[in-house]
Order: C-alpha cells, then structure tokens, then sequence
C-alpha cells in the first residue's frame, strides 16, 4: 500500500482478510511457480514475501518448482538445442543432467534463499530425495520424461510438521535409479493430491485459460473439469496449455478441492486469490 492509505484504512484491510485467514489456516497450500512466470529478481521476492505472509498466518505452504527457461538457457550454452512434443520437452540422458543441474541447482535454491531472506524458513528438494516422486518412462518418443508412479509424501508432511516450507524441483526417479524429468505441472498436480490440499495455485505467465490465447479479456473466471477438456479437444486449448488444464483435471481427480490458474507476474496475485473475495485468474473445479 502506498501513503495515500491512513493506518484506520490498512487496519480495515486486514480485518477484512479474517474470514479468508481462517479458512486457510493449519490447511495445505500447494504452489506451482512455473519459471516462465519467474521474469525476474524482483518479482521472485515478492512471491516469496506473499508465500512468507501465507506461512506466518498459519498456512502449510509447498512451494512446487519449474524453471523451463532455465533449462533451455543452460542447455543453450551447452550447444544442445531443446526439442518438445507436446508441450513435454524431449529428454535424452545428456538433457536430464542439465535439468537437473538447472532445477535441483540454480533455481531451487535460489527461492530457498529468497524465501529465507523474506523472514521465512524453508528446504529445497527434488523429487529425488527420499523417493518423493518415483517414476516410470511417459513415453519413448520423449526419452527420459517421466510418469509418476508414486508420491512419497513423509519427507513433506515431516517439513511441515516442523514448520518449514518445502520446495520441490521436480525430477523424479525409478527403483533401479534412473532419473526422469517431470513436467513440473503434473508433479504438482500428483503431490497436492497426495496432501489432500486445500487448493492447488499454479502461477504461469498467463491471466488464466483464455477462450482466445491472444485475448486476456477472454479469461475464464471459472470453469468445471468437463468443460476444460472440452476446450481441448475442440482445439481451443493448445501448446502448454494442454499439460496445465490435465493437471487440474488430475489434481481434482486426486481429491484437491480447487485449482486456479493464475498470472504470476501480477503483484500479489497469491494473496488475492487466497485473501480477498475477488480472486484471481481461472478456477478449476469438479463441477
């Protein structure tokens, strides 16, 4: 709030977020922060200073990692020019090494620190540890991109418990070792079902599912399951929109109560969505 706000208006505000308060304290939270939704430092921050708010009022937050453009940057740099089939980026085993390198690396400690910064306390891990997420092969034309088999939830439930905030980068692995690349929507998907979560927030670098991609004023506000797969396969819904709605489809399936799909790099968009009565992007629910 900037000083055109006096203390009794501030004051007003906060009261108002009791009733949201309440609803979403000692419940679990699971955020998706895509990295295309990750524009840059300051932003980031934010994101974690609203998820540090969440937390300190209460909320079991997990915090569910991408970092697409961190990948192909790297693999960039590394002469490797990435491919996708279906929105699901091809992984052979050189690949694997650089997602790991970028997601379980870079990009998953650098929100930990952020996050601690912020004034919270928080553990970085990748799907890897403890066999939070086994695998199998999704499917040969996309190499080492995986299907989960299992989520492992203990090494969570045991962060919470003790009131840290868990962040997961999202590779997972198979019994004989093999490592996989999980798309990070569908891990959030699997994990915030396997937590009974209250609500699964995915933050991309859209305003939500649009009846036409290029139009933002054609967001949906809500929108059951049924009518989200109707919107792919009428071809409305395309590209990484496709791997996003499945998510929302399998969370709900999964027993998470909603799902929204929201812009991440709008101010606030967590505490809107959480804290006030209008929300924020797409709801998804199971109608």
């Amino acid at each position: 709030m900037n000083g055109s706000f006096s203390n009794a208006e501030r004051a007003e505000v906060l009261t108002q977020a009791i009733p949201h308060i309440k609803k979403y304290t000692g419940k679990t939270v699971v955020i998706k922060y895509g990295g295309n939704a990750m524009t840059n430092e300051s932003l980031k921050m934010q994101v974690m200073t609203d998820i540090v708010l969440l937390w300190l009022i209460g909320v079991r937050v997990v915090l569910v990692h991408g970092g697409g453009p961190e990948i192909s940057g790297l693999m960039d740099k590394l002469g490797k020019k990435p491919q996708f089939v279906d929105g699901l980026r091809v992984t052979d085993e050189e690949t694997v090494d650089i997602v790991q390198m970028a997601l379980s690396g870079k990009v998953n400690k650098s929100l930990v620190n952020l996050i601690d910064v912020a004034g919270g306390r928080s553990v970085g891990l990748s799907g890897v540890d403890a066999r939070l997420i086994e695998a199998e092969i999704k499917d040969e034309r996309l190499g080492l991109v995986g299907e989960i088999t299992r989520v492992n939830t203990s090494v969570i439930t045991d962060l919470l418990d003790n009131n840290y905030i868990p962040v997961i980068s999202t590779v997972g692995c198979d019994k004989k070792g093999n490592v996989y690349n999980i798309n990070g929507d569908t891990a959030a998907a699997f994990i915030s079902g396997a937590l009974g979560a209250e609500r699964l927030i995915m933050l991309t670098d859209i305003a939500g599912i649009l009846k036409d991609k290029n139009d933002d004023s054609t967001l949906i506000p809500e929108i059951t399951v049924t009518e989200a797969e109707k919107l792919i396969s009428d071809g409305i819904a395309g590209g990484g929109m496709i791997p996003k709605i499945k998510c929302c489809v399998k969370a709900i399936e999964q027993g998470v109560k909603k799902v929204v799909i929201m812009d991440g790099r709008v101010p606030h968009s967590i505490l809107m969505e959480l804290l006030t009565n209008e929300g924020a992007g797409t709801m998804v629910t199971g109608g």
